[in-house]
């Protein structure tokens, strides 16, 4: 089975088709099997990386605990590993965070970052302002309702129950990627890179309301905004074509322009 080493911790990854890049990091919940709608949709047109990070999946579990800050690295290694270039690194929810600093480590491996419900843990004031009000707001709803809609969890009671499931294969907890976004990248910082960044978000996302992130968005220049319809925060699993669509259209458009040196 393939795996990278990150700094001694070995990261399990798969590698799928063919053609451009597209590495898809996890949330708080998942792990490499949780990109199962993307892997089957995409793989015809596109080289589909998943990867567990540390403490996640098939990964290396044994530490006695867990530092998010180590989860880019484990990104980093994946790409070194299979000598990625141009890719797109696509993260889901808090994994965004992970996904964002992976691709400032290697803007020679990385020409884009779509940040997935998530504002990549940009170290900005009002930013930081905006989504800790949408925090306070879904805290109200009980865990699954912030991740899927109701109709979806009364209509598809056995994808619901799958959902549930995939994080009790995880030995790290939310907790193990809270401080992810400790000294987050600033908007120079990202602009500096030459790194491309794009905002995906779902209308009825309960965790990050597209407010907020069309507001991330006017604040960094040259980012890209993706905003589905009726979809949720888990977008790519209760409204996977959907997801793949905007993905696919994202992997074919957005190519960071590296200036010259």
């Amino acid at each position: 089975m393939p795996l990278a080493d990150s700094d001694g911790t070995s990261i399990y990854y798969e590698r799928h088709g063919s053609g451009p890049a597209i590495l898809f990091v996890h949330g708080s919940g998942g792990h490499h099997a949780a990109w199962w709608q993307q892997v089957a949709a995409l793989r015809e047109e596109f080289t589909v990386v998943t990867v567990d990070l540390r403490g996640f999946g098939k990964s290396d579990s044994s530490m006695p605990e867990f530092d998010g800050q180590d989860f880019p690295g484990d990104v980093v290694a994946v790409l070194d590993q299979e000598d990625l270039t141009d890719a797109m690194l696509v993260g889901q929810s808090i994994g965004s965070v992970a996904a964002l600093r992976a691709g400032l480590l290697r803007p020679e491996r990385v020409g884009s970052v779509v940040l997935g419900h998530s504002l990549g843990g940009i170290s900005h004031p009002e930013l930081k302002e905006l989504a800790a009000a949408d925090r306070a707001e879904a805290v109200k709803l009980p865990v699954i309702d912030r991740l899927l809609t109701k109709r979806f969890q009364q209509e598809r009671a056995d994808l619901t129950f799958l959902f549930r499931q995939m994080g009790t294969f995880n030995v790290a907890k939310m907790q193990d990627l809270r401080n992810l976004d400790t000294n987050g990248p600033s908007l120079d910082d990202i602009r500096a890179s030459g790194v491309k960044v794009a905002f995906l978000a779902g209308e009825k996302d309960a965790v990050l309301s597209v407010k907020t992130v069309t507001r991330a968005h006017e604040l960094l220049p040259g980012s890209h905004l993706e905003i589905v319809p009726n979809a949720p925060h888990s977008m790519y699993w209760e409204t996977p074509a959907k997801y793949n669509a905007a993905v696919a259209h994202l992997r074919r458009t957005l190519t960071a322009p590296k200036e010259a040196a």
